[in-house]
């Protein structure tokens, strides 16, 4: 592992079926730090939190986890190191209700955070315990994936878009929410195409194009790189 890197990930490639999406992409995570991929529609953020998880069909390279190989595991071996994804599409089940919902998935580790934890993250999901999937707002069910994953003893953390098509008051409270998670000592690979959002949570940001990482810019020089960063990303 590189000195200091929790996650460290080396000439990933990745498929699905004959498309080859990801094209060697090297990044690391450093224990506690809160660090984005950011990047243009199609440039294999999602695949690579995917890759991560175990859940590409096809991938070669390294990804190394506290010492362990990923590559070589199935996505419960990997979720029972303590990973954890809330996808873009957060995955509500529209048949349950919130609290349903919440205690659905298992507890892989200890260390999960209990439900009154929860609600003091997230004081919307108990005024809304028993309302059903479908009821919820966008903003709610946002709230409802990621305390889902943080019942389950994961300490690190894959978030995917997650203030996607939300009002601006819910992204500050789910940015609120991230910065307490760090503060806890949880550790967040997170994907964002707000870059303004995410300059607010993190540490560091690694920039993809093509399947590829085309740059890394420390937080405190992302005003000094704003011009590239608008290059990157076509804003």
């Amino acid at each position: 592992m590189a000195d200091g890197a929790l996650l460290e990930v080396r000439d990933l490639h990745a498929w699905y079926g004959e498309s080859h999406v990801l094209h060697g992409v090297d990044f690391e995570v450093r224990r506690g730090e809160v660090v984005t991929l950011l990047g243009r529609n199609g440039a294999g953020k999602t695949t690579t939190l995917k890759s991560v998880m175990g859940m590409v069909p096809r991938r070669s390279g390294s990804i190394r986890y506290e010492g362990s190989e990923l590559t070589v595991l199935p996505s419960n071996r990997i979720a029972r190191l303590g990973i954890a994804i809330c996808p873009e599409e957060r995955g509500i089940f529209a048949s349950l209700n919130v609290e349903e919902n919440l205690l659905l998935p298992p507890v892989v580790r200890e260390g999960g955070l209990g439900v009154n934890s929860i609600f003091g993250l997230f004081p919307n999901l108990q005024e809304r315990l028993r309302s059903q999937g479908t009821k919820l707002s966008g903003g709610e069910q946002q709230m409802l994936a990621i305390a889902r994953i943080l019942r389950t003893g994961a300490r690190f953390l894959l978030l995917d878009e997650p203030t996607e098509g939300l009002a601006p008051v819910i992204v500050q409270q789910i940015g609120a929410t991230i910065r307490r998670l760090k503060a806890e000592g949880f550790t967040i690979l997170l994907v964002e195409q707000n870059f303004r959002f995410a300059a607010t949570v993190a540490d560091r940001h690694y920039v993809m194009e093509r399947g590829r990482v085309v740059d890394m810019i420390a937080n405190a020089a992302l005003d000094s790189s704003m011009d590239k960063l608008h290059e990157y990303l076509g804003v």
